[in-house]
């Protein structure tokens, strides 16, 4: 069962995502065409759309993994383009992203993989630390009893969680989902999206959530950015966004939304 979201953590006067004018082009293709989107603390804010219309190059410029045309992004009081390579990669460590696929590494068990980000970009951490640490994550998604399996040995809903949980080891502020619910049955799916509310909840993140699934909009996001063409056609509640008359919206509701 979906669980109703609580908004009481968002802090409407703390913005820790600005983005102003942004624009992106593949060769003549334009991606992004002067998107301008804040996310505050400790809210999750879901930019939708179908597949194609530039989300997930969103999260990528967020982060600094591409770099924009044009249009300023502003990430914890950091300007991202003007950040030398040091300072990016310092930066990521308070950014967590959420790969569709769970981005895990075969050859590791779980423990492995939630150990090496750790081992990588935090020093002398004890045996004691680690151990703890890779505990918490495994119990705060519902996998503890997982931590010596092999990836293989996971379903798809599983190694979500399991990803979710690597990036939550380093105590990331800012979390990007890209497609959580992508390729999931809806039980599972239903139970990412409530995982997703449990995690902005007890680690107090702020999010954006990549996604063409009305379902997970409506129930993970406390604000929902529409997005058609490379632009942001409605911001709002779920509400507010399509109670709208427009056409596209109508459309993009009647096609894709599961009851």
């Amino acid at each position: 069962m979906e669980r109703r979201k609580d908004i009481s953590s968002v802090d409407a006067t703390n913005k820790v995502i600005s983005i102003r004018g942004l624009e992106k082009s593949f060769g003549t293709l334009a991606v992004l065409r002067g998107i301008d989107l804040d996310v505050y603390r400790g809210e999750n804010v879901v930019v939708l759309g179908r597949s194609g219309t530039g989300k997930s190059v969103l999260i990528k410029i967020i982060s600094g993994l591409l770099k924009a045309d044009s249009g300023t992004v502003n990430v914890l009081g950091n300007e991202v383009d003007t950040l030398s390579g040091k300072e990016l990669q310092a930066l990521r460590l308070k950014i967590g992203f959420s790969f569709q696929n769970g981005a895990l590494y075969d050859s590791m068990t779980v423990r492995g993989n939630l150990e090496f980000p750790l081992k990588r970009n935090v020093r002398n951490l004890s045996r004691k630390q680690i151990d703890s640490a890779v505990e918490e994550v495994l119990e705060g998604v519902g996998l503890a009893h997982a931590v010596d399996q092999m990836p293989s040995g996971l379903s798809g809903g599983q190694r979500k969680r399991i990803g979710i949980a690597r990036t939550l080891i380093l105590r990331p502020e800012v979390m990007l989902y890209d497609e959580p619910t992508a390729g999931l049955d809806p039980i599972t799916s239903i139970e990412i999206n409530n995982l997703i509310n449990e995690v902005q909840q007890q680690y107090h993140t702020s999010s954006i959530i990549i996604t063409h699934d009305l379902t997970c909009a409506k129930t993970t996001g406390n604000r929902v950015a529409m997005m058609l063409n490379g632009t942001f056609l409605h911001q709002g509640t779920f509400e507010e966004v399509f109670s709208s008359d427009d056409p596209a919206v109508k459309a993009f509701y009647e096609y894709n939304f599961i009851q």
